[in-house]
């Protein structure tokens, strides 16, 4: 685990910063906190840290300067800057200092996951960054030209931060493309330099990673009629020359697009273009013009796409299925059995997005089997069931994420160490808690106090070993986390009625 250390004199950004990251799944964990610079700098001697996560603004010793003092002890410091304040001259010192990046309060959560997500794969590689303030350079144009294809920039703000990096982007068309290469995210920055290096001869191209991980090559280009096509030309003996190192790798790319307002049009084309990998794994560069043109995303598409996400929304997986066979039933007689299917396929893609667009994490594997689910449909029924279960997955997939995020790594923590000794203090020790707290967490999330959900548990487990092994009940107790069998025949009649030995007899 990576340890990480907060640094912030708001006590309710610290507590914040602990509950809104599932920490655990960047491989990190916060082993401190502190409210100023100076009482951190006091700890840090004797705390190993990878991560410092630090306010600019504070009593004692402000950030930055803490920066400094801590890169004397820990030179390999891995830092991401808070703050309330948009200014330049914060940017430029924070980049000198070879920053991670710079996300101003209140915090954006996924420009927060992403960072970290890229700063934990800097770690696994153990490579010698670029040089400090071209990499805080290239974190920064990240967050600005991501924000700006996702509509979470004002205009003004991004033509000014635009000159500040000496973005190029003068061209009157925009063509946005996506690179995605997921098999082999540990060689992501690798990948990155490698694209930069072959796109350097190409005029009016930024090229950053966004939040999700992908590189988003923007190319600036006059409104000729051959432009687009030298792109898409461009774009397969891109995807051709990289597939040597990375088989996996595949291009969506948008439409060309006037004006700089238009590009978030493009970026959307480019993403959901990908999603087709799914359909056409051989293509390496897939348009979204050839899916236009093809029939995927024509303006034919007969569902009111706006109400399934509605739907999707208020987690309701009943009225999801009745509304597909509403749908389906009501076209039936109009549209061939290719144009259903086809239009089946696309609500596949479709569900994908949105889920996708909730938890902002890469879902496939429900996707493959829906896909596969619908293709080998052979009648109306077979398709509107392969789309109901579709649904069901995503909605399932959804609830899940309802959950506290604390709350979910105790639940798997309890089904992967059931066996064990368990308790409130133990875990709460583990996950920075109060144990109180943290049982009212589990409470609220659950619907059930600690104690009963874990005998619940064990109960559960010890059930399916009664009717499956030969062991004595004495050792069942045991297996399941019960070193008193007295208190497993108690907690066994509670929960289900008759005896373990009677269970092993009649159950």
């Amino acid at each position: 685990m990576y340890k990480v250390f907060i640094v912030d004199d708001e006590p309710f950004i610290i507590e914040g910063l602990y509950d809104i990251v599932d920490w655990s799944s960047f491989g990190m964990e916060i082993v401190n906190h502190a409210g100023n610079g100076e009482a951190a700098l006091q700890a840090l001697p004797d705390q190993p840290v990878d991560i410092l996560i630090t306010d600019i603004s504070m009593p004692l010793m402000n950030g930055l300067d803490l920066i400094q003092e801590a890169r004397q002890l820990q030179p390999e410091l891995k830092v991401i800057i808070l703050s309330g304040f948009n200014e330049f001259e914060y940017l430029k010192e924070g980049m000198k200092l070879g920053i991670e990046n710079y996300l101003l309060k209140p915090i954006n959560v996924d420009e927060l996951q992403s960072t970290l997500r890229n700063t934990a794969t800097k770690l696994d590689q153990l490579v010698t960054p670029r040089l400090e303030e071209t990499y805080g350079i290239q974190m920064l144009k990240d967050n600005i030209l991501h924000r700006w294809l996702t509509g979470q920039i004002a205009a003004a703000e991004f033509e000014e931060r635009a000159r500040f990096m000496n973005l190029s982007l003068d061209a009157p068309c925009i063509a946005v493309a996506v690179l995605r290469d997921k098999t082999q995210a540990h060689k992501a920055a690798m990948l990155f330099a490698q694209v930069e290096q072959l796109a350097v001869d190409y005029c009016g191209l930024n090229i950053f990673q966004d939040m999700n991980g992908d590189i988003v090559l923007v190319a600036n280009i006059e409104d000729e009629p051959d432009d687009k096509d030298r792109l898409m030309l461009g774009l397969q003996e891109l995807a051709d020359r990289l597939a040597v190192r990375y088989p996996d790798l595949h291009i969506g790319a948008g439409r060309l697009v006037k004006g700089l307002y238009q590009a978030p049009v493009s970026y959307e084309e480019a993403k959901k273009a990908l999603q087709y990998v799914m359909i056409y794994p051989e293509r390496r560069v897939i348009d979204h013009v050839m899916l236009d043109q093809q029939g995927h995303a024509a303006l034919s598409f007969f569902i009111d796409w706006r109400a399934y996400a509605k739907l999707i929304l208020s987690r309701s997986t009943e009225q999801l299925a009745g509304r597909i066979r509403t749908d389906f039933e009501q076209h039936r007689h109009e549209l061939t059995p290719e144009q259903l299917q086809n239009t089946a396929l696309e609500m596949v893609i479709r569900f994908k997005m949105e889920l996708e667009g909730i938890r902002h994490a890469e879902e496939t594997v429900i996707y493959q089997q829906g896909l596969r689910l619908v293709l080998d449909s052979t009648t109306l029924d077979e398709l509107v069931h392969a789309l109901q279960q579709v649904a069901a997955r995503t909605i399932e997939s959804l609830l899940q994420d309802m959950r506290n995020p604390i709350v979910n790594q105790v639940l798997q923590h309890i089904d992967n160490h059931y066996a064990e000794e368990l308790s409130l203090k133990l875990l709460g020790a583990q996950y920075h808690l109060h144990p109180v707290y943290l049982g009212q967490l589990f409470h609220k999330e659950t619907g059930e106090t600690f104690a009963e959900y874990i005998n619940k548990y064990r109960i559960e487990r010890a059930k399916e070993q009664l009717r499956s092994s030969n062991l004595k009940v004495h050792e069942i107790a045991r297996n399941v986390g019960y070193w008193e069998t007295g208190y497993f025949y108690k907690q066994f009649r509670k929960y289900v009625g008759i005896s373990p030995t009677d269970y092993k007899v009649f159950g």
